[in-house]
């Protein structure tokens, strides 16, 4: 039988409540020292990561993910402590004084309890923590097994930062990592305020059909860059290369280069620093005659349907060629999930008509996808990258955890 994973939801939520009267000086100290203990406790965490590794194929497109490493750790604190330093978004939005009197100020204040389902990401137990907590949220994590280890010692590093400060530990509640505690996560009605999924497309179309509580979409990038006819090709290569090598397992990477016609002549340039990857290429009929005996046989494959609208994550990735900024405009609104598009181009005109009308959270001109993140976006950390369009879209950071209510002050009136 598994285990009822209510009382630990109902301290989660005692605990918001507890955090409410604390300063955001007061919480940015806390965070700051999570940022420093994580640092400290670097052996522990890395043996914890270590155990979760030795379970999972290097082969496995999670594993880049999954793996933590001195740098990362390092990476992970310093996210943390940026997210400390952060002005806090609480308190007045606006105010305003009616005729009447009726003194009205919109306040910004946290949701109370944030539920996030996630992979093998184990950097998200602390992202997810500092960003919850510097504006009063507590946070429920639910990772998942392949990563157990790593969130679990993580976590405690978290706890015992808590605990030194007095603060309840349930603000950062790490559930069992089984499917039963997902299951009883997604019914949460009451508990849990609002929940977010991580993950793969699997994962969060599960979450928005099954959950009985707020859901914001995010993850899943099918990604674009489209060089236009007037790319510099230097430029497209670069970018290209980044887009898809810097981290082919992260939901920013380049899934679908779209070339215009004009530029299949110089196709082989921009993808030859793939090469060093072995990146395969499912390309279509005229990418595919372009690379003919310019790009290994072996890595060089006739895409399909199916290979257009795939989140790869790996060291493969497709070309749709197309005639024009329009048609490339069509393919991405068909093909992508709403999270990172780019272009390539030297004409204004071409740039502000995919600005205008690709329908994306993120839209990048001459620059690659790959920059779609919290920390890069100056928000210090994030907690999911939103491609949906209700309340938040892309990066997550403080603001877009936090709600609002009313306060009205008044003087006896009443209304006629």
């Amino acid at each position: 039988m598994s285990e009822d994973i209510t009382p630990m939801l109902q301290a989660a939520r005692k605990a918001s409540r507890s955090l409410n009267s604390m300063t955001d000086e007061q919480r940015s100290v806390i965070i700051t020292d999570v940022a420093d203990s994580l640092v400290q406790s670097m052996a522990l965490i890395l043996e914890a990561n270590q155990k979760d590794l030795s379970l999972m194929s290097p082969s496995n497109p999670k594993y880049d993910r999954l793996a933590l490493t001195p740098d990362r750790i390092k990476g992970i604190a310093s996210d943390t402590r940026h997210v400390a330093g952060l002005p806090s978004p609480l308190g007045p939005i606006e105010r305003k004084v009616l005729t009447n009197g009726l003194a009205l100020t919109k306040q910004a204040v946290p949701f109370g309890v944030i539920g996030v389902i996630y992979e093998a990401r184990p950097n998200v137990s602390a992202d997810v923590f500092a960003l919850c907590f510097k504006v009063g949220n507590a946070v429920v994590l639910k990772g998942g097994s392949d990563a157990a280890h790593s969130n679990a010692a993580i976590v405690g590093v978290i706890h015992d930062v808590l605990k030194k400060h007095g603060v309840d530990t349930a603000a950062a509640t790490l559930l069992p990592s089984t499917r039963e505690a997902t299951a009883q996560l997604l019914q949460a009605r009451g508990p849990v305020d609002l929940l977010i999924p991580r993950g793969s497309r699997a994962l969060i179309d599960r979450v928005r059909e099954d959950a009985r509580i707020p859901v914001i979409e995010t993850g899943a990038g099918v990604c674009h860059t489209y060089i236009d006819h007037s790319a510099d090709i230097e430029m497209a290569t670069a970018i290209v290369n980044n887009g898809k090598t810097r981290r082919v397992s992260v939901c920013n990477a380049l899934d679908c280069a779209i070339v215009h016609e004009s530029q299949l002549t110089n196709l082989a340039a921009i993808v030859a620093p793939l090469v060093e990857n072995n990146v395969v290429i499912w390309a279509d009929a005229q990418a595919y005659a372009a690379l003919s005996n310019r790009y290994p046989a072996d890595l060089l494959r006739h895409a399909a349907e199916e290979q257009f609208g795939t989140e790869f994550l790996d060291y493969a990735m497709s070309i749709k060629t197309v005639k024009s900024v329009e048609e490339a405009i069509g393919h991405i609104n068909r093909y992508g999930s709403g999270h990172s598009e780019a272009i390539v181009t030297a004409d204004e005109c071409s740039a502000a008509l995919f600005r205008r009308d690709v329908d994306a959270a993120c839209v990048y001109v001459n620059a690659p996808t790959s920059f779609t993140d919290g920390a890069q976006f100056g928000l210090g950390a994030e907690i999911g990258i939103s491609t949906q369009k209700l309340h938040a879209r892309g990066p997550m950071a403080l603001r877009e955890i936090t709600t609002y209510k009313w306060l009205i002050d008044g003087n006896g009136q009443t209304r006629p």
